[in-house]
């Protein structure tokens, strides 16, 4: 017997008549009918015979009630997203790719959110050392977050915050004494942060335009290696920043923690848009649908986010 017609012996059963059971499925009396015709060949039973202006159930149709009741119900479980789950439940450990910068922000807030609502779930971050399409279809990790430059057919992604970038630099920095200009930010000692060990980026090209050329004196695979530098010294790190009127961003509160101050910077620089990937088999998935609300909760609809 085929899924459909148990399907319909449970409403047949259930209803005891063909007008209401293909009301309840959705089709016409005529094809219930028709199914319920079938229902008897195959099972060698009247199931349902005609008392007046009712029908009754046979001895081995309410013999078979309980038993269709339990095979659709085992279907509907079987064929329903598995978005279903119990946070509470989970036992599960999630694999994150993320840039240290990502990764700092992400951390405290989402940390606070398993204790909260998943406590049997850990966390493992990995850095930028994996090409994150090949792991994401791997199964090496089971979520990317930061900025996705990579485009794989498969994967899916999902925008969740706009940033600009602005210039850090620390409490007291000569920068802070008066409004920034193009012409003081390009005369100032810069750190670039590039994980392939790249001198320039698009504040480059920005100044260029303006025939100015900033002078890098030194460049770290980690914004939060630079942002220690820029908070000891006179060098000035570029992180990215909240655009003005959005909500505030927990990228921004690592500023805060090395107790810089973000400033404006006064070119056209292209936004950063952060975002998370993830392979399509996991879309479906119950555990990964906690974990990507999570970080989704964390990154962009900050204001449902508790605070460590």
């Amino acid at each position: 017997m085929d899924a459909n017609l148990a399907v319909a012996l449970h409403a047949l059963l259930a209803e005891e008549s063909v007008t209401r059971a293909a009301a309840r499925l959705h089709t016409s009396p005529a094809a219930m009918s028709r199914t319920l015709a079938r229902l008897r060949r195959v099972l060698q039973d009247p199931l349902l015979v005609r008392a007046g202006q009712s029908m009754v159930p046979t001895p081995r149709a309410q013999a078979l009630r309980d038993e269709a009741a339990a095979v659709v119900r085992g279907l509907g479980a079987l064929l329903s997203p598995g978005t279903g789950v119990d946070p509470a439940t989970l036992r599960s450990t999630f694999t994150v790719q993320a840039a240290d910068l990502i990764g700092a922000a992400l951390a405290p807030a989402l940390l606070e959110l398993v204790r909260r609502e998943a406590p049997g779930v850990s966390l493992r971050f990995r850095a930028e050392d994996l090409e994150a399409g090949q792991a994401l279809r791997d199964g090496r990790i089971d979520l990317e977050a930061g900025s996705i430059d990579h485009v794989d057919p498969e994967t899916r992604v999902e925008e969740l915050v706009t940033l600009r970038m602005a210039a850090a630099v620390r409490p007291g920095h000569p920068l802070t004494e008066k409004p920034l200009t193009a012409a003081r930010l390009a005369a100032a000692e810069h750190v670039a942060v590039s994980r392939r060990g790249r001198f320039t980026g698009p504040l480059d090209t920005a100044l260029a335009e303006h025939d100015l050329r900033r002078r890098v004196t030194v460049v770290l695979p980690s914004h939060l290696a630079a942002m220690a530098l820029a908070a000891s010294s006179d060098v000035v790190c570029l992180l990215p920043t909240v655009v003005p009127g959005a909500a505030p961003s927990p990228l921004t509160d690592i500023a805060a923690t090395f107790n810089l101050r973000l400033l404006e910077i006064p070119l056209p620089l292209p936004p950063v848009t952060i975002g998370m990937a993830w392979h399509p088999r996991h879309a479906a998935d119950g555990a990964h649908h906690w974990l990507r609300d999570a970080v989704r909760r964390v990154l962009r609809d900050r204001s449902d986010t508790p605070n460590p």
